[in-house]
């Protein structure tokens, strides 16, 4: 049985089968826009029918895309590696508030974010990055607990700030190991975020190098993290919870994957995630309201009293872990976000590891996601670690969010 490819609001939707093993998407016009079509340099995986139904297990949809995606195969052995290092973060997660733990209490260390880094965050960062090492697949690899790209062998906490680049190495990983962290002591929903991007297999460190000539080539490989979300191979998403929760997208859709833990497998739970179009749910930390913008404070006020596009009145959901908020928005609607402000213009989320890959599922579900301004996807960071304002969800919703700028600019040109 084989159905049609379908393109809808720039992105591709899978039916049933897919019978193209490639789907070029062409770029259109600037932001604010409800449907940006964009060129994927990714190949669109071929499903089979099984994929459509529950019991699958990770590896085994993964088999399933590898065996009609000879070309994915490598990318099928990082999410191996994910998938074990998600499973054994969530161990540690669960065990942490133990007296026998030893992930309780601070590291003594300021991560680059001029965040104190719990002994949590530093061992989930090992965690991962260890396990995405073996893989052999990856010559760069950037996480929010780590001031630059990094040597995939060393731990957060030494002085290793190496960029590792190997010849045959294929992707670059961006990561953020443990977000929400600092909930973990009450309990709070964590995650665990990635995005892939392919390697840019001209970038080489020669050996013999010195000084200056070194810092100019490390700053090419530098180049290779800082990429727009549209250049996106692939991203995820581990959510710690009443459940450990694995959400993915390859372009082509988004599927969550449930821990069976009798089983000690992933389990497909949910097959092409599509986000209601609209809800009356929004989740903000309503406390820096008066600190937003001038259009992003008034829709919010607008949804409080049931004034806004839809006539609804918003409810408020907010849980103060990206992961959380975003998992529950992508399964009931409506909006998350965490705009700019007085104190903090660029909002807190990382553009690299949390806002690009993030907005690329959203988008994969149906959903928008935009500065306000600009498409979130679009945006190529400066830094590994830019901050950038965010707002996802709903399309009509966000779709409103971003007409109250639009509207917004035109009165400040006239």
């Amino acid at each position: 049985m084989v159905a049609s490819i379908s393109v809808v609001q720039g992105f591709v939707a899978p039916n049933v089968a897919f019978t193209s093993k490639s789907t070029n998407l062409h770029a259109s016009a600037p932001a604010p826009v409800a449907d940006p079509a964009i060129e994927r340099k990714t190949k669109v995986p071929v499903f089979d029918e099984v994929c459509d139904t529950t019991g699958v297990t990770l590896s085994r949809f993964m088999n399933e895309v590898t065996m009609l995606n000879p070309e994915l195969k490598e990318l099928t052995a990082l999410f191996g590696s994910l998938d074990t290092a998600c499973k054994a973060i969530s161990n540690l997660v669960k065990r942490s508030q133990l007296p026998s733990s030893e992930t309780l209490g601070y590291e003594g260390n300021i991560n680059v974010q001029g965040e104190d880094q719990k002994k949590l965050d530093v061992i989930t960062n090992d965690v991962l990055k260890r396990a995405l090492r073996f893989t052999g697949r990856l010559g760069v690899l950037a996480s929010e607990e780590e001031d630059v790209p990094v040597d995939l062998v060393g731990s957060a906490s030494n002085d290793s700030r190496e960029i590792v680049i190997e010849e045959g190495e294929k992707y670059v990983a961006v990561f953020d190991p443990l977000d929400g962290s600092s909930n973990v002591d009450a309990g709070i929903p964590t995650g665990t975020i990635i995005g892939i991007y392919e390697h840019d297999e001209s970038c080489e460190i020669d050996e013999d190098c010195k000084g200056d000539e070194c810092a100019e080539q490390e700053a090419r490989c530098l180049a290779n993290t800082l990429q727009p979300g549209t250049n996106l191979v692939a991203a995820a998403y581990c959510l710690y919870s009443s459940s450990t929760f694995l959400a993915l997208t390859m372009g082509n859709g988004v599927y969550i994957f449930t821990l069976d833990e009798t089983i000690g497998e992933f389990v497909l739970s949910k097959p092409h995630v599509t986000i209601p179009e609209e809800s009356s749910i929004y989740s903000f930390n309503e406390a820096n309201l008066e600190k937003w913008d001038e259009p992003m404070r008034e829709t919010v006020e607008k949804w409080r009293e049931g004034t806004g596009k839809s006539g609804k009145r918003f409810s408020s959901r907010y849980i103060g872990s990206m992961v959380g908020d975003v998992h529950r928005t992508l399964l009931y609607g409506g909006v998350f976000g965490y705009p700019g402000d007085t104190k903090n213009p660029n909002g807190k989320l990382r553009l690299l590891y949390e806002g690009a890959p993030m907005s690329f599922i959203m988008e994969q579900a149906g959903g928008l996601s935009t500065t306000g301004t600009q498409r979130v996807m679009e945006l190529t960071p400066e830094v590994v670690h830019q901050r950038v304002p965010v707002v996802m969800g709903s399309k009509n919703d966000v779709q409103e969010v971003m007409d109250a700028y639009a509207a917004w600019d035109g009165k400040k040109e006239e």
